[in-house]
């Protein structure tokens, strides 16, 4: 089946046949002609099939006839991540090269100056995160009233960021008679939920099994100790052996990613590095020079783990282990994209053998274990000393042989009532010659005196129970 046998404009071919696309993808086979239906819909498949395209290139034909209105977008389309929004604008600008169709992005980290200007003159295509629209939204800067089709995209992303309750919120805006897609990798039960309540009759395509993994990515784990230093050396070993030309290196925590990508400069690779504390313009700064080949590594957080489409990355690195199962789908879903094939590295420490189970029973798969390519000792690999409030690690203390510990230490009785018969029957030994200088530690004497101390300190107050002042004894004759 082509593109054509889908129902697509003669224009709309033209863009597609000229962006290097002859054939489409299961969900772009099964989506795009229901979208031109005019029928809701909700898309399940796994990262890098192609799901923006199932969605933009039948909006496309969609709105090729109608007019603007100032503040009124005629379409909206809800992403949870500014990268996934400029993806998404970035594939109507290719899709849409010959028609005249105006757009907007509405994102956070940019002012909103431009973007309400846009607005003011009309869009056609709408393309926000949940937060810069209800903020300009609460500004009386738009009204959702004439937008007719509604796009929520990569809705368990949307989840796992807290975006539902404004997901909610903004459908409420919207006019009832329209027509909503909703696309994802997953459908946890609240998504089931928000589907149920906002989607009318909605037909369901499933082209891979919920959570499910390309079959053309080698999955592989290494076993690492837990220490950063080692982990940092067994990363740049495999980044070696393997010859990666382009490669996606994930961490759980933005610190690390800065000291990663700052270790890996250090040690000559040309890495650049993308988190959630840098300000847009250099968010996208960072991901053209990767594009752009300037840098061949790319170190980032899990803000970069969806939508992000670059071409050729042949490798994606775990160097943390998700916390969250899905995250592990779309991370190395970055790589194998388009038919192409991948390889993911995932680095685990033994604290990450949980997450790694639940990993493997989402995705239903056992991923190949493969050794180390840095020889570990043994005291690499034993289990890592436990952190005090402080951050500094406890030295692990030999625990003393039962004997020693029997020798030294006098046995405690088990009951109040058993241990005066013990003591009668066995006395205890005299002290040793060089403890006899210290006194033998008897708890119960002690806390007995200490009881009578106390009941005799704490006895009724009678008056004044010191000297008498001589004052006292002077009186004054009547």
């Amino acid at each position: 089946m082509s593109f054509a046998d889908l129902g697509l404009s003669d224009d709309l071919l033209r863009a597609v046949t000229d962006a290097g696309y002859t054939e489409p993808t299961p969900i772009q086979r099964q989506a795009i002609p229901s979208v031109l239906m005019g029928k809701d819909l909700i898309g399940i498949a796994q990262t890098g099939t192609g799901k923006t395209a199932a969605f933009v290139l039948p909006m496309i034909d969609v709105l090729g006839e109608g007019r603007t209105r100032a503040l009124m977008p005629r379409s909206l389309i809800l992403e949870p991540t500014r990268e996934l929004a400029a993806q998404v604008a970035e594939n109507f600008e290719k899709y849409g090269v010959n028609h005249k169709l105006s757009m907007a992005l509405l994102i956070g980290g940019v002012q909103m100056g431009d973007q309400v200007k846009a607005l003011e003159k009309g869009v056609d295509v709408l393309i926000a995160t949940p937060g810069r629209l209800m903020d300009l939204y609460g500004r009386g800067k738009i009204l959702l009233t004439g937008c007719s089709l509604l796009v929520i995209d990569e809705a368990d992303r949307m989840l796992d960021m807290g975006f539902i309750p404004d997901i909610e919120e903004i459908c409420t805006k919207l006019p009832k008679v329209r027509q909503t897609l909703l696309f994802s990798a997953t459908m946890p039960p609240p998504i089931k939920k928000l589907a149920d309540r906002f989607l009318t009759d909605p037909k369901t395509i499933e082209v891979a099994r919920p959570a499910s993994t390309n079959t053309n990515i080698t999955q592989r784990i290494v076993q690492v100790s837990a220490t950063a230093h080692v982990k940092r050396d067994v990363l740049r070993r495999l980044l070696q052996q393997d010859e990666v030309s382009t490669a996606i290196i994930f961490c759980n925590r933005k610190t690390t990613v800065r000291d990663l990508n700052k270790s890996l400069k250090k040690h000559g690779f040309r890495s650049a590095e993308i988190h959630g504390d840098m300000d847009q313009s250099a968010r996208i700064a960072e991901l053209d020079r990767f594009k752009n080949g300037d840098v061949n590594i790319l170190v980032a957080s899990d803000v970069a783990a969806r939508g992000i489409d670059v071409k050729g990355v042949s490798h994606v690195f775990n160097f943390d282990a998700p916390w969250h199962p899905d995250d592990y789908v779309h991370r190395i879903g970055r790589t194998g994209r388009g038919g192409a094939t991948g390889t993911a590295y995932t680095l685990v420490t033994p604290e990450d053998a949980e997450n790694i189970a639940e990993i493997e029973k989402l995705t239903g798969h056992k991923i190949e274990r493969v050794p180390s390519p840095v020889a570990t000792d043994d005291a690499e690999d034993a289990p890592a000393p436990k952190r005090t409030r402080g951050g500094k690690r406890e030295a692990k203390k030999p625990e003393p042989r039962r004997e020693d510990v029997a020798a030294e230490t006098p046995a405690k009785p088990k009951s109040r009532r058993a241990a005066p018969a013990r003591e009668e029957a066995a006395p205890a030994p005299a002290p040793r010659e060089e403890q006899r200088s210290r006194p033998v530690r008897d708890e119960r004497p002690a806390r007995d005196d200490r009881r009578r101390r106390r009941d005799q300190d704490d006895g009724p107050d009678d008056g004044w129970n010191g000297p008498i002042p001589d004052f006292l004894n002077y009186t004054i004759d009547a």
